[in-house]
């Protein structure tokens, strides 16, 4: 893992999941300072309680504002940029929210981050910007786009501009997991979108480990992919079930506003110039520049026959398997316990 003795980390979105693992996982590594950046200031004022930590700075402002990004940015060694609006439905319907805030935001932060001299700046993305059907995916594809254009313009400066995807991390706000174990403590029937739907698997904590990853190997402009299994919505409720120990109902909602029934975290086309690296790809930029009458010449070598990287193509799960992927999250576990308590 990247060093991180006497370094300053600065955490956009830091009062979301993601900021609050990272947080738990860099508090111990000797950093000087962690600034978290968000704009929730109840969320702050709970962690701020909660840790009662010196070495824990808290900024409140918006990655919108520019100025609030530089006034938290001054002597910052690393940036974990988190901060996004990540619900696809809200999305669709506010499409230009999710534009000022995961493409105009995040070009504030890598410009700010530039400006500042600091080190490496990794960027949160998500498998939706992958052939993206939806606001919420097509603004992160963007941020890709805008995080590689920078590279290109700093190719020899001292910030290294990198991005990661991940599929669904489980229990995450917002997400299917915590809403079928509340459904099941309320006695209600799990509500799924389609049974056949296929979506990865990956718990929040790989999800920091990718992160890492990318600041200890990042090259300027680079993707990084995270390995990961996936199992259709209908299995993932069997196994909820299953362990909770109850047989309730199973309604099925149909697919809502922006959703596909697979997702993809890496592109045929990327993986022909991916570097496999064991549990990660990494997707190299295009670093060629605008000079396109010579490719029209000598243009490039055909793409070999390859697969998208999708929940579809990768290991699928069975429900046997999708238990004991759940077992490993402490939030489930501790639903589980106390369920059972409630029924001793």
């Amino acid at each position: 893992m990247t060093n991180l003795q006497d370094k300053t980390i600065l955490i956009t979105g830091g009062t979301g999941s993601f900021g609050h693992k990272l947080l738990d996982n860099v508090l111990t590594a000797g950093c000087r300072e962690i600034r978290i950046f968000s704009r929730d200031e109840l969320k702050q004022e709970q962690m701020r309680i909660q840790l009662n930590e010196p070495t824990v700075k808290f900024y409140l402002g918006d990655i919108r504002d520019r100025e609030s990004i530089d006034g938290a940015m001054k002597g910052v060694d690393l940036v974990f940029h988190a901060g996004a609006l990540k619900q696809v439905p809200s999305c669709e319907f506010f499409p230009m929210q999710a534009v000022m805030t995961n493409v105009i935001g995040s070009h504030n932060v890598i410009e700010s981050a530039i400006s500042h001299g600091v080190r490496s700046v990794v960027c949160l993305g998500t498998d939706k910007a992958v052939y993206p059907v939806n606001a919420m995916g097509m603004t992160k594809a963007l941020m890709e786009k805008i995080a590689q254009a920078a590279s290109r313009q700093n190719m020899s400066g001292d910030t290294i501009i990198s991005s990661v995807r991940y599929g669904n991390v489980m229990y995450s706000r917002g997400s299917v997991i915590p809403l079928f174990v509340e459904q099941i403590k309320q006695g209600k029937p799990l509500t799924i979108t389609d049974p056949q739907m296929t979506r990865f698997l990956m718990s929040l904590q790989t999800a920091i480990e990718l992160v890492l990853f990318a600041f200890e190997h990042a090259r300027q402009g680079d993707i990084f992919v995270r390995k990961a299994p996936a199992c259709t919505v209908g299995d993932l409720a069997q196994a909820v079930q299953n362990l909770f120990g109850v047989s309730t109902p199973v309604t099925s909602i149909g697919i809502r506003h922006g959703e596909k029934m697979y997702e993809a975290l890496a592109s045929r086309e990327e993986l022909q110039k991916a570097e496999d690296m064991g549990d990660y790809f990494r997707i190299g930029m295009d670093d060629r520049d605008l000079n396109y009458a010579k490719y029209v010449t000598e243009g490039e070598q055909a793409a070999a026959q390859l697969v998208d990287y999708t929940s579809d193509s990768t290991q699928r799960l069975s429900v046997s398997e999708v238990e004991a992927l759940l077992l490993t999250l402490p939030e489930l576990r501790a639903e589980l316990a106390a369920f059972q308590a409630r029924g001793a």
